[in-house]
């Protein structure tokens, strides 16, 4: 396998484990503050990675030059997160879902200022079709919402959210110095810890962790393992291998994955016309990724 097709494996699988936590974060987010919920998941998932790196590559002192690369990077992913949480307490899954593959168009214009990385026009037909798509299904497929412009309080937290996220792909190449993805995502996990544990310390001391739901629990481990620890390193792999708006590119896929979770944990599908847009962005998908060079 080439670097560019292990970068596209490696999307593949972070869109589906993405996709679980919109399901499952919208099951816990009205049980637990999203700061406290986070540094958690931030904790274990800094615990695991710590570990991996460790007995892999090991972490070399030249990694811990420069350790405001790392707060910024931890800062940037940190507030994606608890935006993420504080707009699931009233979003939908589907409709969070779809509010993240806005992310995309965004994080070609972030490529383009930070790294000059240029948009070909094959990826802006692919880009502009998902957002089309991903606006579809956040307005519900009803056109009388669309032209009265009536979002949720919850998707628009989560589109700021987004941004954070926009911005930290190409931030990931930006300051990267040659570190394995393993033990640049340790960094920014450790950074992202002490960002969450001093914003949120009184929800954090406030928080009764023994009282709290099995939900939760089953959130944190899920976030913490696969939403976090294993796609914070499938994604700077892919972000190293992958323009940036290819690698967000992957996230129109998660719509999908999420109307797959939602019927797994018995919440029915959605309705046909929102399928609509969803195909949408499947189709942009298959644009971005068709016949292009990386």
């Amino acid at each position: 396998m080439t670097p560019s097709a292990r970068g596209h494996l490696a999307m593949l699988l972070f869109s589906a484990l993405v996709a679980g936590s919109f399901s499952l974060g919208a099951l816990a987010a009205n049980e637990i503050a999203p700061a406290a919920l986070n540094a958690v998941r931030f904790l274990i998932a800094g615990v695991v990675i710590g570990a991996v790196a460790w007995a892999t590559t090991g972490i070399p002192r030249e990694a811990v030059k420069a350790p405001w690369r790392y707060l910024v990077l931890g800062g940037l992913f940190a507030a994606y997160f608890v935006l993420m949480f504080e707009g699931l307490k009233t979003a939908v899954p589907v409709s969070a879902a779809a509010v993240f593959t806005l992310t995309p168009i965004m994080s070609a214009g972030f490529g383009y200022l930070l790294l000059r990385q240029i948009t070909t026009p094959r990826m802006a037909l692919g880009l502009s079709i998902g957002a089309v798509g991903a606006l579809w299904v956040i307005f519900r497929a009803d056109w009388q919402i669309f032209r009265e412009f009536r979002i949720g309080q919850g998707e628009v937290l989560y589109f700021w959210g987004c941004v954070s996220h926009a911005i930290y792909t190409p931030m990931v190449r930006k300051l990267n110095r040659g570190e394995a993805p393993v033990v640049f995502t340790f960094g920014m996990l450790v950074a992202g810890f002490i960002i969450l544990t001093v914003y949120g310390w009184n929800d954090i001391r406030a928080t009764d962790w023994a009282a709290l739901p099995a939900i939760v629990w089953i959130t944190v481990v899920y976030l913490a393992i696969f939403a976090s620890a294993a796609t914070f390193v499938l994604l700077q792999f892919a972000t190293l291998n992958l323009p940036s708006a290819k690698v967000m590119a992957y996230t129109y896929l998660v719509p999908s994955w999420v109307i797959c979770w939602e019927i797994v944990l018995g919440h029915g599908a959605p309705t046909g016309l929102i399928l609509v847009g969803v195909a949408m962005t499947v189709v942009a998908l298959l644009l971005l990724l068709r016949n292009e060079h990386d």
